[in-house]
């Protein structure tokens, strides 16, 4: 279903014009209006899902699919030498638009901002790593 309210709801399914690089029944894939380098894209389900954990597990496949396919093509068309995949969930995650959504950013030798995806890295002893590991084993 679509939410009237969510922006990405409206320009998932053209009430909002858009920069439109892929269509099809259950995606729109357009070109980031903010865009951290060129042919920066964000694959947009058609239906509202608020995040990861509230999309179908098919339309997450197909979402994948899809984004391995615009990144082959834009990595052919644009030239780009790497690739970042990011999908936030959680305004702590850095969510600001409560519609999955999935970011594919291009990255070029010459970024003048290399470091779109950054953090500190932590280090835990063998003993806090084993006790992670005891606790997240499904």
């Amino acid at each position: 279903m679509k939410d009237d309210n969510c922006i990405f709801c409206k320009l998932a399914n053209g009430d909002i014009p858009t920069n439109s690089i892929y269509e099809d029944d259950d995606f729109k894939v357009i070109l980031d209006a903010s865009p951290a380098t060129k042919g920066h894209a964000l694959i947009l389900p058609k239906q509202h899902y608020a995040n990861i954990f509230e999309i179908e597990d098919e339309t997450l496949a197909k979402a994948a699919k899809l984004a391995k396919k615009i990144m082959t093509h834009e990595k052919d068309v644009l030239g780009c030498e790497g690739y970042n995949l990011v999908q936030n969930n959680g305004e702590v995650a850095g969510q600001t638009v409560f519609h999955f959504h999935m970011h594919l950013i291009p990255r070029y030798e010459s970024d003048d901002n290399k470091n779109v995806i950054e953090w500190n890295h932590k280090e835990f002893t063998d003993d806090e790593m084993k006790k992670i590991c005891d606790e997240m084993s499904m």
